[in-house]
């Protein structure tokens, strides 16, 4: 609830500009926002036990037909209400999850006396907000400009992912969220690429961890990202370059009213409190009502990772599926050009004889569409509602459970709504979904349950392409629970125990093992190879022959963004504890178990760089543990 004495100082600076001033605080009252309108213009606070987080930030948009940036009147705030939601889910870091925050609406005119209101919603862990547009038009109204901002303190570190300029890339695939992290620099420093930075964005105040992003994306706005610069701190959203659209569709937002924004959610607290958040789904707009028999979360097995085009072909897939009944994995993914490379008659062969070993097959589409060079196929298959429906009829007939597609051309408006018709058409026909060279999905798998994962991350894909990949990868996927995996699946296809070809490991076995549990995908696919499984030990196997599925519930144990992850995740009631070391130094760490305390469990760590040794973990009664972490090691406990 609102607090009921307002913070004296907040009203004193208030006093003689036009003055509206509101505080609302999270249910703890431990986060606060100061929302105020001076000279006309309205903007946020927030602090963190009375200390500052987010200074004076900007609030407002630009629409076609009128500025709700500033000239801006105060008309009422309604009364605060507390809201709470409970939802589940197969593909979080929790199954059951638990939402409260305390709501208020502030409802503001322009100049010209058109409505705005103001939405805020504060939780326990953070703060969200969203513009609504309360009248009714026939007309379609047009956004040119959002002046939210974000204006950090001095001293704030962060960890941001440059946003790939449109048209750039391999075959004009980019933007496709996928460079390396600038880890550890100072707030404030331009984006290297012009496009902006993307989310989630994170950053280390002197006060608490902040990361910034948004979830409810209807199809009646953009996606957005924060802008290449930022004056003294201060973070603007910004909108799509003019490639990024559907050909022949919209860029930036346009709708009639009433209208509402996605939500702007600004998660705050102790990395823990960060680590452990749902936010980016609590957001997210309810699941959409479909026969959800059909969505099962699994481990996939995938030939194209490893061995490259050439290994889409009858035989390996053949192989790969026998691999998955092996390994006790659900799916098999077959990718590009397997349309011509096997064909529409012998996938169904597959398919059917993947079904006697309780398997089942997903197909790869290329998206495209004119926004590509990209020469891979199926594509221009489902651009059309007709054609989707058509496409996607025939090859669950074939016996296919799910589709993976790639190469999509970024983060308009109609771009977003081309994700959407394809995620509903795909309910409708009870096929799983994984996107690939994508956009972030910022909570969609909660509204589309069937969406298992999306890339939008630098995954092992480019590990298996370049060196610098490969010596990056201990750092970057350190980084990646605590800014792209941390609210939305993420398809960076993780774990080779044994070789890559042409390409040096910097990680150790125990590390790679260890992502397996660390990273979140609805359907994990695993990387390693049936050759190069015959040379992982029995007792690493079997782990990944029991690899659950889903997560019920998530403990932060340890950990530092590109330096060290240590989690703990529960399913049922058998517990996975694992890390991993982002560093060439070995670590040595004590960590609190205590919620384990007397509890014996089987221990998979690093022997070597190589090789990996089993065994007994006790919890003592107060649950400290200590343990070493190879240079780029990791490990796997299970209790």
């Amino acid at each position: 609830m609102i607090q009921k004495k307002t913070n004296l100082l907040f009203l004193l600076l208030l006093m003689g500009s036009n003055l509206f001033g509101q505080q609302i605080s999270s249910p703890n009252k431990k986060i606060t926002v100061q929302f105020s309108i001076k000279d006309k213009k309205a903007s946020y606070r927030i602090q963190l036990d009375n200390k500052e987080v987010l200074g004076s930030s900007a609030l407002g948009v630009v629409r076609e037909d009128g500025d709700f940036s500033q000239n801006l009147s105060f008309v009422k705030a309604d009364k605060p209400v507390l809201v709470k939601d409970s939802y589940e889910s197969l593909n979080a870091k929790k199954s059951h999850i638990e939402y409260v925050a305390n709501r208020q609406v502030i409802h503001l005119a322009n100049q010209q006396g058109k409505k705005m209101d103001i939405i805020f919603q504060v939780s326990n862990d953070g703060v969200a907000f969203r513009y609504y547009f309360p009248e009714t038009s026939a007309d379609i109204k047009k956004i040119g400009e959002e002046k939210t901002t974000f204006k950090l303190p001095t001293n704030t570190k962060a960890w941001l992912q440059p946003m790939s300029d449109a048209q750039t890339g391999w075959e004009h695939c980019h933007p496709s969220y996928e460079e390396f992290y600038e880890k550890d620099i100072l707030a404030g420093i331009t984006s290297p690429i012009k496009a902006g930075w993307v989310y989630p964005a994170l950053f280390k105040t002197p006060n608490a961890w902040v990361l910034l992003t948004e979830t409810g994306l209807d199809g009646s706005y953009c996606a957005t990202r924060l802008k290449a610069e930022s004056p003294n701190n201060e973070y603007q959203i910004g909108f799509p370059q003019s490639p990024e659209v559907f050909t022949g569709g919209v860029l930036n937002p346009q709708s009639r009213l009433p209208w509402y924004s996605p939500w702007r959610i600004i998660t705050i607290g102790s990395l823990k409190t960060i680590m452990e958040s749902t936010l980016g789904t609590d957001l997210a707009n309810p699941a959409i009502k479909v026969d959800t028999s059909f969505i099962k979360p699994g481990i996939a097995s995938w030939s194209w990772i490893l061995l490259k085009d050439e290994s889409v072909n009858y035989e390996t897939t053949h192989q790969y599926i026998d691999h998955a009944a092996d390994m006790h994995w659900d799916y098999c993914l077959i990718d590009a050009d397997w349309d011509t490379r096997i064909g529409y008659e012998r996938i169904k062969e597959l398919a059917d004889y993947a079904k006697t070993k309780n398997v089942k097959l997903l197909v790869w589409y290329n998206s495209a569409g004119a926004w590509n060079t990209t020469p891979y196929h199926p594509r221009n298959l489902l651009l059309t509602s007709e054609g989707r429906k058509a496409e996607f009829k025939r090859i669950k007939s074939l016996g296919v459970s799910g589709v993976k597609i790639d190469f999509f051309a970024g983060d308009g408006q109609s771009m977003i709504q081309y994700y959407l018709d394809i995620l509903k058409d795909a309910a409708e026909a009870k096929l799983l979904v994984n996107f690939h060279g994508a956009t972030l999905p910022r909570g969609w798998a909660r509204t589309f349950p069937h969406l298992m994962s999306a890339e939008a991350v630098k995954g092992f894909e480019m590990v298996t392409f370049e060196q610098k990949a490969a010596d990056e990868q201990p750092a970057h996927c350190t980084t990646l629970p605590f800014t792209r995996n941390i609210f939305d699946p993420m398809d960076f296809t993780p774990t080779t125990l044994y070789k890559i070809p042409n390409i040096k490991r910097r990680t150790s076995t125990g590390f790679e093992l260890a992502l397996s549990v660390v990273f979140l995908s609805g359907i994990q696919h695993l990387a390693e190879s049936p050759e190069g499984m015959t040379h992982v030990p029995p007792f690493a196997k079997s782990f990944l022959q029991q690899l659950p599925t889903h997560w019920d519930e998530v403990r932060f144990i340890d950990g530092f963004p590109g330096k060290l992850v240590v989690l703990a995740r529960r399913t049922g009631s058998k517990w996975y504890v694992t890390g991993i070391n982002g560093e060439g130094i070995s670590k040595e760490l004590t960590l609190d178990l205590s919620f384990l305390k007397n509890k014996k469990g089987q221990l998979i760590s690093d022997k070597n760089a190589q090789d990996l040794q089993e065994s007994t973990l006790s919890i003592p009664t107060n649950g400290q543990v200590k343990m070493t972490l190879l240079p780029n090691g990791g490990f796997v406990a299970v209790f």
